[in-house]
């Protein structure tokens, strides 16, 4: 006799490994490590301070 297989299960499980398959996808395409967030970070705070530190004030006395 065969068995009888459940189709739902069998569907969910399909749409369940495509997700997994696109996220994986993204992962590689769209993310970045957490190294090169915090080189990211310290450049940027470096530009802002370098920024701020050329500024020019101006008094209204």
């Amino acid at each position: 006799m065969t068995n009888v297989t459940n189709l739902n299960r069998f569907r969910k499980s399909r749409v369940r490994s495509e997700k997994q398959k696109q996220a994986k996808e993204n992962r590689v395409r769209f993310g970045r490590s957490k190294q090169e967030k915090m080189i990211g970070k310290a450049r940027q705070t470096k530009a802002d301070s370098h920024l701020d530190a050329h500024k020019l004030e101006k008094d209204d006395e």
